[in-house]
């Protein structure tokens, strides 16, 4: 009975240190890279009524997701092709979806303190294209660019679609996860409900003359 006591406990503990990741494929990431200052192409300017971030983590026991407003940005285009663009975030505006009440306020002033964003000394996070190649389609194409969370820059591929371009808007979005650690995000979670090591992005972004 005791050895059965051991294991049940031992095989708690081992369940209680995994926390899977959301789905989504993990950007590549590496240190930031020069972008240049001059970005060829006609610009688009992002539509932040119509942009979403939406974000997700999982824990243990479950999961929490939520969004980040898009604060301003724009898209470069040249020959009918994405070249560029830049984004800036307000992470004020960080907010949990999935919960309301007390549990929903505790958490977005978690996720706004030192443990997470610091968004007090961080107000801000960006992203600046710095390439952006073919993809396996003519819709695909593969994103680089600088990421910057609580003043960490580290630079970025992922897959990404550009769903339409025109004369008068384009429309991209994303589908990807980050490793938080690389940005400072270090919080852990509790003991037996421990959180994951990625965060998932998904990322829609409509841009306009």
């Amino acid at each position: 009975m005791n050895k059965f006591v051991l294991f049940g406990a031992v095989a708690s503990l081992v369940l209680a240190s995994c926390a899977g990741n959301p789905e989504g494929k993990k950007a590549e990431t590496s240190d930031s890279v020069e972008v240049a200052k001059k970005v060829t192409g006609t610009s688009y300017t992002v539509d932040t009524a119509q942009s979403t971030l939406y974000w997700k983590g999982t824990k243990v026991s479950g999961f929490h997701e939520g969004t980040v407003d898009i604060k301003s940005g724009a898209i470069f285009v040249d020959n009918g092709a994405l070249v560029g663009g830049n984004f800036v975030l307000d992470m004020n505006t960080i907010n949990s979806t999935d919960l309301e009440g007390e549990y929903k306020g505790k958490l977005d002033g978690h996720l706004k303190a030192d443990d997470f964003f610091a968004v007090a000394s961080h107000p801000e996070a960006s992203f600046e294209i710095s390439e952006v190649k073919a993809g396996a389609t003519a819709a695909d194409v593969v994103i680089s660019g600088n990421l910057t969370i609580k003043g960490i820059t580290k630079n970025i591929t992922f897959d990404a679609k550009v769903d339409e371009i025109s004369d008068t808007v384009v429309k991209s979005s994303a589908d990807f996860n980050i490793l938080r650690e690389d940005w400072g995000v270090n919080y852990e979670g509790k003991k037996d409900d421990l959180i994951s090591k990625e965060i998932n992005f998904k990322v829609t972004i409509v841009a306009t003359k």
